[in-house]
This record gives structure tokens, C-alpha cells and sequence, in this order.
């Protein structure tokens, strides 16, 4: 009697799949032919070489997997979470885009990096299993990084290493969490800590665009009550809630007693500058990377507003960029939700455990807090601390930073074209290095400068100083003209754009300008 052999199946390959991350590693290649992009052979490079680098990958995977005879599989599986968070984030780019061409013309870039997430993340996904759930997660990553933090033309390639870093940190760095195994970190606050870290260590924060993404964050009108309206929805969705009031609530109220101890405000023109109020609604709230009791999520916002807080005043203290200042401290935060949640269920603190699935009443309670804060000026377009009167006040008053701070204000109008604030500056330089308040101010020649280009503005009183400087003898000071009024009563919003005397002296009125008023 015969020996019966089973003769094993022959599986066959199925790795079509692998030409998805291709094709965008193609139209990737392809973004590098673009003005923006073309004019900046570093830029091109970048593009190409991350392309290339995607393409080999991509090979490496096919062959291998057509060896081991895999099949590799696509799901289209989106999550509300994530083209929910990916519309707010959306909707902030293009009306602070309206106000701030840059982000317009940075869009080449933002599609380059949306690219370059879904092959990496597919092939990524793909190297450690058969199946890759496609959807709109990489939507979410890109928009938060683009939000916080643009690396310029030249230094790009560090764009993608960041992006790169995020995906890779979500796919490999996780714990197990209440039963399951979850990423650690938020995929766009870790690489942005990690990178905001190696910048301040290295001082080459010159390489980014963080500074002008702080300051113009605030040009658009009423940005305070449009972040508010659209993170609405993923609140009500997601129970983010009471992290975002929490946060909000307990840095405005270190803002109101700082002011009530010194007399001036602790962030100089908001209680709660607008990049810092966009992370509170939109970076550190990840459903995913946040405690899930109620009370740990309200410590977890009070976390974060303390420590933006504190990271504010030690990067100040040591004269760094402050605008890191809500970037550098998530990843900690992420690291800490099992002990906060620990802690919120222990028999002593969950007595104080508020009530489940009540999004709706915490958003009723938000929309109150909220408006208490918009008609106290806490929030919105009117706060006193943007505008020069307030600061120059607190100076002649003797307030601690107020006149350091009132010559970085002159200094800045005067290099948006007021003669006026050109001769303030100069004047400003003499006063603080006689004083010694301000390290940076202790050359009275450094006056030079400023009141040369006043000079040439052609504001009078700046060209007798500067010949004074020289001679000896008093130096004067004179009170704005018309012409000074663009650039002088701007605050921290963007350009004035209705320039007709009568409303400019209604704003000058507003602001507290001195004999503004009666004209």
C-alpha cells in the first residue's frame, strides 16, 4: 500500500497594495517642480530626496514581501476623531491664512508633508504587519505641526524628520492602558517637543518660522471666538471638554493675580496669548493621550495652563525664545495620565469624580466661562496689555519690565515705518542703559540706530537727536503724527487697513493716545 504525500498549497502574493505609498512618493517628486519649491535648491533636494528615500523603501518592501509571499492589505477605516480634529485645524489655517499670506503660500509645504505621513505611515504600518488601516489620521498631525511650527525653505528636510519622528513614535513607543496596548505620545506634540528641545539647545530657533507663527496667530479678527466656536464639535465628541476650560480658567487666573501684585500683565499684551489658547483647544487635548476620568482631565488642563505658565517665565529668565512655551511640556503630560487617573480613582479623590457622558452641560458651562472671559477683555481683540499707552504708563509708574518692554514695542514701530517710535527707541536706549534695567540696552550709542532711521522717515525731533547724540545736550521728544498712526496703534493685530484720519484718531481715542481724543 502506497504512502499518501499532502502536497502543500502554493499561496500566492497579493502586494498591490504597495503602489499606493508609490504613487504619493511620486507626487511628492513631483511638488519639487513648483516656483516655491523650485526656487530653493535645498527645498528641491529635500523633496527629492524624501521622495527617493520613500521609493526605495517601497521596493525593499515589495521584494521582500513577494518573497514571503505576503498579502498586503488596505482598509479604508476613517475615525470621526480624526477628520473631525483635521476640519478645526483646516478651518484655523485658512481664516488665519486670510490675514497672514505666509500660510497661504506655505500650503506647497503642508501638502509635501501630508504626502510624505501616508506613504511613511503605510509603509511603516505595512514593515510591522499585513494590514494598513487607511483614513485621515495623518490629516490631524500635519495641520497641529503646522499650526506650532514651520521650518524655513532652507532647512525643510528637518520638517519631514519631524513628521517622520511622530509616526514612528505613535507606531512603536506604547503601554498597555485599561486592557489594551495604545501609543504613549500625542503623534504631533512629541516631535514637536523633541525637536522645540534640540532648538533651544542648539539656539537656532532662526531656522523656523515659530516667532511669526506666535505673533500673527492674533492678526485675524476675533480669532479668540472662532477657535472657540470650532472646537465645539470635537468637545461634544470627544469629552475634551473640562481639559480646555481647565486649562483656560487657571491661566487666566494666575494672569488676573499677577496683575493685581505687579500692576501689569504677565504675557505683556493677553492673559492668554492666542498660540497658547489654539494648544489649549486643539494640541494637548488628544482623546487618546489624556486621562479618562473626569476629574483627572480637569487636573490634566490645569497641568498644562501651570506649566505653560512656568515654561514662559524660565525661557524668558534665560532669554530664549518664550513662543515654546506650550510645546515643550505634552509629552510629560502624556507620560503622567495613568498616575493622574490613578489617582482620580482612589476612594479619596473619587468622591469628587463629576458625572459621565454629560458632555453637553460641560459645554454649557464652557460657553458661560467664555463669555465671562470675552466681556472682561480676559479674551478677544481688546486687551489693554497690546496697546503702547497701557505699557507706557506702567514704565513712567516704575512697573518691573514695563520699560524694557515699551522699547521693544517702539523699536518694532519703527521698523514698521513711524519716525516717532524711531525716536522713542533711541531715546528708550539711553534711558535703560543709564539704568541698567535692560541687559540688551547698555550702549547709549546703540541709540544710533533707531534715530537714524526716524531721521530718515523724516520725523524732525529724531534728526536733532541723533546730531545731539553726537554734540551733547538735551535730547527732546515730540508726540506722533498722523502719519506714525498706522504703525504705532496696531498692537498685536495685523496691518490697519482703514487708514482715513477720522478713524484713526477714533482708535488712538480708543487706545488712550494722549489728546487723541479732542481731534
Amino acid at each position: 500500500m502506497g504512502t499518501y504525500v499532502e502536497t502543500p498549497v502554493s499561496r500566492k502574493a497579493d502586494i498591490r497594495g504597495l503602489a499606493v505609498p508609490f504613487g504619493f512618493a511620486a507626487a511628492l517628486a513631483a511638488l519639487a517642480s513648483l516656483p516655491p519649491i523650485r526656487e530653493n535648491p535645498r527645498a528641491t533636494a529635500a523633496f527629492l530626496i524624501a521622495a527617493a528615500t520613500l521609493c526605495a523603501w517601497n521596493a525593499l518592501l515589495l521584494v521582500l514581501a513577494r518573497r514571503k509571499r505576503r498579502t498586503i492589505a488596505l482598509h479604508f477605516v476613517p475615525k470621526k476623531q480624526h477628520y473631525v480634529q483635521a476640519c478645526a485645524q483646516g478651518a484655523v489655517l485658512l481664516y488665519w491664512g486670510w490675514y497672514w499670506p505666509q500660510v497661504y503660500a506655505y500650503a506647497p509645504f503642508i501638502l509635501a508633508q501630508l504626502l510624505f505621513a501616508y506613504a511613511f505611515d503605510m509603509l511603516l504600518g505595512w514593515s510591522r504587519r499585513d494590514t494598513y488601516h487607511f483614513g485621515f489620521a495623518p490629516f490631524p498631525v500635519i495641520f497641529s505641526i503646522s499650526l506650532f511650527l514651520w521650518f524655513k525653505p532652507d532647512w525643510f528636510y528637518l520638517q519631514f524628520l519631524m513628521v517622520a519622528l511622530g509616526l514612528v513614535a505613535k507606531e512603536t513607543i506604547r503601554w498597555n492602558r485599561e486592557g489594551r496596548r495604545v501609543h504613549i505620545f500625542n503623534p504631533s506634540s512629541f516631535p514637536l517637543a523633541v525637536f522645540s528641545l534640540a532648538l533651544l539647545a542648539t539656539g537656532t530657533s532662526g531656522m523656523t518660522w515659530g516667532r511669526e507663527i506666535a505673533n500673527t496667530q492674533f492678526f485675524p479678527p476675533q480669532i479668540y471666538l472662532m477657535l472657540f466656536l470650532i472646537g465645539l464639535p470635537g468637545q461634544f465628541f470627544f469629552g475634551v471638554t473640562s481639559m480646555t476650560m481647565s486649562a483656560v480658567v487657571t491661566t487666566w487666573l494666575f494672569g488676573r493675580l499677577y496683575f493685581a501684585a505687579t500692576g501689569i500683565y504677565f504675557f505683556y499684551d493677553s492673559y492668554i496669548p492666542i498660540s497658547v489658547f489654539l494648544g489649549m483647544l486643539l494640541l494637548f487635548t488628544d482623546p487618546s493621550t489624556s486621562p479618562r476620568t473626569g476629574s483627572g482631565r480637569i487636573v490634566y488642563g490645569a497641568l498644562y495652563g501651570l506649566s505653560t505658565v512656568a515654561l514662559y517665565e524660565l525661557l524668558g529668565r534665560a532669554g530664549m525664545p518664550t513662543f515654546y512655551d506650550k510645546l515643550l511640556q505634552v509629552p510629560l503630560l502624556n507620560l503622567s495620565v495613568k498616575a493622574i487617573d490613578g489617582a482620580a480613582r482612589s476612594k479619596w479623590v473619587r468622591i469628587f469624580e463629576p458625572p459621565r457622558q454629560r458632555n453637553l452641560g460641560y459645554l454649557g458651562v464652557w460657553a458661560a466661562v467664555f463669555a465671562m472671559l470675552s466681556a472682561t477683555q480676559a479674551v478677544g481683540d481688546n486687551h489693554p496689555g497690546q496697546w503702547m499707552p497701557f505699557w507706557r504708563q506702567a514704565c513712567e509708574a516704575g512697573k518691573p519690565y514695563a520699560c524694557p518692554y515699551v522699547a521693544d514695542l517702539d523699536l518694532s514701530a519703527c521698523e514698521r515705518g513711524s519716525g516717532w517710535a524711531c525716536n522713542e527707541a533711541g531715546l528708550m536706549d539711553i534711558a535703560l542703559s543709564r539704568s541698567g534695567e535692560d541687559l540688551r540696552r547698555q550702549n547709549p550709542a546703540d541709540a544710533a540706530a533707531p534715530l537714524d532711521r526716524g531721521c530718515q522717515l523724516g520725523f524732525a525731533a529724531a534728526c536733532r537727536n541723533l546730531h545731539t547724540l553726537t554734540t551733547g545736550g538735551e535730547l527732546t521728544s515730540a508726540p506722533p503724527t498722523l502719519a506714525d498712526y498706522p504703525a504705532i496703534l496696531r498692537g498685536s493685530k495685523g496691518e490697519i487697513r482703514d487708514r482715513a484720519p477720522a478713524a484713526l484718531y477714533a482708535l488712538a481715542c480708543r487706545e488712550g493716545w494722549p489728546g487723541a481724543c479732542g481731534r
